[in-house]
């Protein structure tokens, strides 16, 4: 191969590269690399050969009495770069607002750069709008929340939990909430609801966040007469994997995945929202003592009642383990309209497999580990991952978890800057607590145990209760959450 031939092969290239002698040898150090690459020259019984130079001060090198750039004329693909890379999207950082102004109008609101055209949900705390952002043209779920009325409840994402052998000492408060609040905001997965920008001015009542509005809702309606076709519920649940182990590699466990909080996206995927009750740990898994969620997604360790520790990573399994036999026979597997008899069943009953809807045998060999009743005999998320169902016996295996997750950096810098507008405790642990709501789907919809209505709701956008699990048959689906039984 000439040089004439490689220099019009590589002409456009937006990297130079360049033709050196294959026993060049590079005397650069090993810890400087740029991306400069050296191509040696072909013989008739040779291969091109890539190598990196790690030098800093040069763009071209010479070849056999000449130096020259030469330019690679690669198409610019937005999955990988020139290297074969794979390209990391990029995240928008969320907004923060320091300064609210709303005007009134006839037939809508403006604040600040949002119009506010409508409202697409209620709750007892807040209601949920549909925004439109007149800067870039497109629609958000506005969520706004009064601050006196989660005041009141701010106590109940401000306990810390017990510590356990391996876990680090316990950080201050102040440093404990301003880094869980910059590590929520910074999380960016194709498969997890994104919340961009928090407006909150100290001086007024209400706060506003917003997050992406995804108009299809929920996943599917429990309980249904059409449940999902097994392929389409093999598509989603890969999906939610995903998501799920973005979450635990991030060290968070979310502890209410149901199919009212798996939201469809325009390309028919699945988001996971709704994080009120997430929990934030250490260490290798989440230890966890209370009851939080909706009855029916509650595995059994859970209901122990001698507050013993559970896991979170082993809870989140079972939740998942339900959703996906809702997915495919249009039902929890246990339900009664005692909530006792209800929690009874969960413990002791086996997993029951309706012969009215064909479901294979894989996926019902994957439905009996995910619901093991003990949870250290449980399937983890990785041998999940290389289910025979999953993985269509190995044909479509998932991405590793290097692949599907990147870390979560925050720098002192994000710590300190996660909730600058605000200026007292008391608020930081309420914004904690309305971070964590990382959703739109029924906000605050219930205040006790027993699912007393507090006002009604429209394709609301941030609760952990299910409407369609609200029936009369089925009471005990209402959402449970221990610290308001203590309260009662």
């Amino acid at each position: 191969m000439s040089t004439l031939a490689v220099d019009h092969a590589f002409r456009k290239a937006s990297l130079p590269l360049t033709v050196s002698e294959p026993e060049v040898s590079s005397s650069q150090p090993p810890d400087l690399w740029t991306p400069v690459r050296t191509f040696a020259r072909c013989s008739r019984n040779s291969v091109p050969r890539i190598t990196y130079s790690r030098s800093n001060d040069t763009h071209t090198v010479s070849s056999t009495g000449e130096s020259r750039p030469i330019y690679p004329s690669l198409p610019y693909s937005p999955f990988c770069s020139p290297n074969s890379s794979p390209r990391l999207p990029r995240h928008q950082q969320p907004k923060e607002s320091r300064k609210v102004h709303l005007e009134l109008h006839s037939n809508y609101e403006q604040l600040n750069h949002y119009r506010l055209k409508g409202e697409i949900g209620q709750g007892s705390f807040g209601i949920v709008k549909l925004a439109y952002n007149e800067e870039d043209n497109t629609h958000y779920a506005m969520k706004v929340l009064s601050k006196k009325k989660l005041m009141r409840r701010a106590g109940l994402y401000g306990r810390v939990p017990p510590l356990r052998d391996g876990h680090k000492t316990r950080v201050g408060p102040l440093a404990q909430i301003y880094t869980e609040i910059a590590i929520l905001k910074k999380l960016n997965h194709p498969n997890v609801v994104k919340l961009f920008e928090v407006l909150d001015d100290p001086d007024e009542d209400n706060l506003y966040m917003v997050f992406e509005l995804l108009q299809r809702g929920p996943v599917i309606n429990v309980p249904t007469s059409d449940p999902l076709p097994e392929l389409k519920a093999w598509q989603y649940f890969r999906d939610i994997i995903m998501g799920i182990e973005y979450l635990h590699y991030q060290k968070i466990v979310h502890r209410d995945i149901k199919p009212s909080n798996l939201l469809l996206t325009d390309d028919d995927r699945i988001k996971i929202s709704d994080f009120g009750v997430c929990n934030q740990f250490e260490g290798v898994d989440a230890f966890l003592s209370d009851t939080a969620g909706t009855p029916a997604f509650v595995a059994p360790e859970v209901l122990k009642g001698t507050r013993e520790v559970y896991s979170g990573k082993a809870l989140d399994i079972w939740q998942t383990g339900v959703s996906l036999y809702a997915f495919v026979y249009g039902d929890v597997p246990f339900h009664d309209s005692n909530i006792l008899a209800l929690y009874t069943k969960i413990k002791s009953y086996p997993v029951p497999f309706p012969e009215k809807y064909k479901v294979s045998d894989r996926l019902k060999d994957l439905l009996s580990n995910m619901l093991e009743k003990d949870p250290k005999k449980r399937i983890t998320l990785k041998s999940i991952k290389e289910h025979r169902w999953v993985t269509n016996d190995g044909l479509s295996p998932l991405p590793s978890e290097e692949e599907n997750c990147r870390p979560v950096e925050i720098t002192q810098e994000d710590i300190q800057k996660s909730i600058n507008s605000i200026p007292k405790l008391g608020t930081l642990i309420l914004v904690k607590s309305m971070l964590r709501k990382h959703s739109f789907s029924h906000p605050f919809k219930y205040s006790s145990a027993y699912g007393k209505k507090l006002t009604p709701v429209v394709a609301s956008a941030s609760s952990s209760s299910d409407p369609h699990l609200e029936r009369k048959t089925l009471p005990a689906l209402l959402e449970v959450n221990s610290s308001s039984l203590e309260e009662q």
